[in-house]
């Protein structure tokens, strides 16, 4: 019951979200309000302040793991004890652990419950999700039982193991067990997923990815209890801290990269790669610690002899590891605030060109941007492996990056190669560190880590076409249909477009948090204090949201339900401007004024038309008809005019004066929320001498009225334009109405003629390749 009424609270269904109105049917009193029962009620474990409460806790298990890769059958077999802390108030009758390679079982839900169209061309991928031909596949136990050996009750519900306890585990007390298992690795080139192998034909050698790979501890945590939702494939994972211990016995010719540090690298390695091993500890630069001739001749002479590496970790939420004989690896030391990293690569040849230049410098990069935004790096090491793909676990991820077969590549591949390493090995810190459930809250790890990516890819190059994070790079997503569309605050397996919800939306809304609501003092002390508080904890969003506001002191609120509960796009246009100047009651400029009037008003088309055909008026030829108003001249400044405004000058006070003569302009602008998100309005002026400024002005100007607003400007030069949020920081997605007077659009042929393809976008060229062969 606690986590039903719980996810009630915070996980918001989209109806939930969008009529949770104070004051429904009315223009205000809607989007300001305070989010109240949308959040979960403060308590003992987790404090009104977003921190940790006094009475915090969470679960720990330890695991010590002997896995045996079978090369030739592409099976991986396992024997683990676990050692699980009950750190929580209540006693415990079972444990869930999760079986998630399971996920590839033909008769897992998740095999089935999509749905399937044919098309003109089908990959093996999808066919093999339609024909499942690949049967053997998912976690078979072999044998579970306590420490002593006595054989434990357990029942498997797709990806979720239950063990049944003897007896219940009270709080402060262990329990230790052992599970046996084994399961056949799946081709993750056809079947698809995070994990498994790939095969290259060309030199017959099989590259191993192994992930979600041992029975694991599920989540049980104060806010939801056991955290047992099904894994289907796309919402990952909660996960437990613990110590881990692992040996990986493989082929001897076999490199293995993994979570932690290796104990044994003086038994694994030649004597000139140990070497190499030691010269990386202090090298500014990466060293091959397996050349790319060792990994090449690996390659051609297998052995049949195997090897034990020996890893260890500590207080890591998993385990991952790369085996393969066609690996280069190199390593460089890199200072991150005080501590050393080892920033390493692990690549085929096809990825050398890339990944040798590029790979771990981009690591050491992302680690040190990372600190500086969150934390400081904690963990000895930090590892990209170039697997076709792109995935992260503590302390390695597996990312993509392989060049032509002529050693040439694509701005395009680069790029992208640069910027997923980045999202991977950033993931180190969301959610590896600030340990957030993913599979309830998608974004609390991939928006979080898309944001702090962008923030590094910007560092690293201020030219890098960062696909995410800019706010107008969201708006194709914003103005869908909102049948297609969904809250940020959406589970994992109903959100339709994962990309730009999961990663896109909510990176751009912290984006805009720091640079145009907040600015980025306020947003980055309250960031970090988010990080600092949550690190090796498992946060839920309303401790980041309170966590935000409460070391900033902004009210956000309306922020967070605004781009984080709502579908409700950007679109603010200017409705009207309307120019005033102050009457000074100067006789002279009031006369001036008056004839412009009078000019203006007996002017019309038969007059000019009169004139223009020489017409002979009756006046003039009659002069008689002509008398004193005749020669009258109305605008002529008479001395009781003078006296009359030199009374006035007399009569007023020094501020009185001083704004008489400041002959300002005051323009009266109306602004409409058409997209009922509500924003700052940014307001660009360009005055008659081509000069410029901009006014920012809170989103709480909407408070009263959340549809339309009217509001006067003062300025001492004439303005020729008004232009709303010039630099596009707000994701409004209909410009058009942004501007005074209207600016005319070019049509879709001249865009087309006019557009040069953004530095970066893939346009099926090489001109790399082009250079070599001229």
């Amino acid at each position: 019951m606690r986590k039903n009424l719980y996810l009630l609270g915070i996980v918001c269904t989209s109806a939930l979200a969008l009529h949770a109105q104070n004051n429904p049917g009315s223009n205000h009193g809607n989007r300001f309000e305070q989010l109240g029962t949308m959040l979960q009620s403060p308590n003992m474990y987790r404090s009104a302040s977003g921190a940790p409460g006094p009475k915090y806790w969470q679960q720990r298990a330890d695991y010590e793991i002997a896995a045996e890769l079978d090369d030739a059958k592409q099976k991986l077999t396992g024997a683990e004890t676990i050692t699980y802390f009950n750190n929580s108030p209540d006693p415990l009758t079972y444990l869930w652990l999760q079986l998630d390679e399971n996920e590839h079982d033909a008769k897992s839900d998740n095999q089935n419950f999509n749905g399937s169209k044919m098309s003109d061309k089908m990959t093996m991928s999808m066919l093999n999700g339609i024909i499942k031909t690949d049967k053997d596949l998912g976690v078979k136990i072999v044998k579970l039982t306590d420490a002593d050996g006595r054989a434990l009750p357990y029942t498997i519900n797709q990806t979720m193991l239950r063990i049944d306890l003897p007896k219940a585990l009270m709080p402060g007390e262990k329990y230790r067990f052992k599970v046996d298992w084994w399961y056949n690795i799946s081709n993750r080139m056809t079947v698809g997923g995070r994990g498994g192998y790939e095969y290259f034909p060309e030199d017959q050698n099989y590259l191993y990815t192994i992930t979600q790979w041992y029975p694991r501890l599920a989540v049980y945590s104060d806010f939801q209890g056991w955290q047992n939702k099904q894994f289907t494939g796309s919402g990952e994972f909660a996960l437990t801290f613990g110590n881990f211990r692992v040996h990986m016995t493989v082929p001897a010719d076999h490199v293995v990269g993994g979570t932690g540090e290796c104990q044994n690298y003086r038994e694994m390695l030649s004597p000139a790669q140990y070497q190499r091993w030691q010269q990386a500890q202090t090298s500014k630069e990466p060293v091959e610690v397996v050349t790319l001739d060792e990994a090449k001749k690996a390659m051609q002479n297998k052995v049949a002899k195997t090897k034990t590496w020996v890893f260890e970790a500590q207080n890591v939420r998993d385990f991952a590891w790369v085996s393969s004989r066609r690996l280069v690896w190199d390593a460089l030391a890199t200072n991150v605030e005080g501590n050393k990293v080892m920033a390493m690569s692990y690549y085929g040849p096809e990825a050398y060109p890339l990944y040798r230049r590029y790979s771990s410098k981009v690591v050491a990069h992302t680690v040190k941007s990372y600190s500086k935004h969150t934390i400081p790096y904690p963990y000895p090491v930090a590892i990209s492996v170039e697997a076709a793909n792109g995935m992260e676990y503590p302390m390695i991820c597996f990312n993509y990056g392989r060049a032509d077969k002529d050693g040439t590549y694509s701005e395009a591949t680069k790029n992208g190669m640069i910027g997923v390493i980045t999202h991977e090995v950033g993931h180190n810190f969301f959610p590896m560190i600030v340990n957030s459930d993913e599979r309830q809250w998608t974004w609390m790890d991939e928006g979080l880590n898309t944001f702090c990516q962008f923030m590094a890819e910007q560092e690293w190059d201020s030219n890098f076409p960062s696909g995410r994070g800019p706010a107008h790079k969201i708006v194709d997503y914003m103005k869908m249909p909102k049948d297609q569309l969904e809250p940020i605050m959406t589970n994992s397996e109903n959100i339709v477009q994962f990309g730009p919800n999961a990663y896109a939306k909510p990176a751009t809304a912290l984006n805009i948090l720091r640079e145009t609501v907040m600015g980025r003092d306020l947003f980055d002390f309250a960031f970090r204090e988010y990080a600092r508080r949550w690190a090796f904890k498992h946060p839920t969003p309303a401790d980041f949201f309170r966590t935000m506001e409460d070391a900033s002191a902004v009210d956000l609120d309306w922020y967070w339900r605004g781009w984080f509960f709502g579908t409700e796009p950007v679109d603010i246009a200017i409705d009207s401007v309307k120019w005033y100047r102050m009457d000074a009651k100067d006789p002279n400029e009031s006369a001036k004024a008056a004839k412009a009037v009078y000019d203006k008003n007996m002017d019309h088309v038969a007059r000019q038309k009169n004139k223009a055909a020489g017409i002979k008026y009756a006046v003039d030829q009659d002069t008689s008809l002509q008398d004193f108003y005749s020669k009258w001249n109305r605008f002529e400044v008479t001395q009781d005019d003078k006296a009359a405004y030199d009374q006035l000058r007399n009569g007023l006070s020094p501020e009185e004066k001083i704004m008489y003569d400041s002959k300002k302009n005051f323009y009266e602008i109306t602004f409409s929320n058409k997209g009922g998100l509500v924003m700052p309005l940014i307001i660009e002026w360009t005055f008659t001498d081509g000069t410029k400024e901009t006014d920012r002005i809170s989103s709480y100007i909407w408070r009263k009225n959340e549809n339309q607003v009217t509001k006067v400007f003062a300025k001492d030069k004439a303005v020729a334009a008004v232009k709303l949020d010039p630099l596009r920081e707000t994701a409004d997605i209909d410009e058009s109405n942004n501007s005074w007077p209207r600016e005319a659009a070019p049509s879709k042929f001249e865009l087309f003629k006019a557009t040069v393809a953004p530095r970066g976008a893939s346009t099926g060229d090489n001109p790399m390749r082009k250079a070599q062969t001229k």
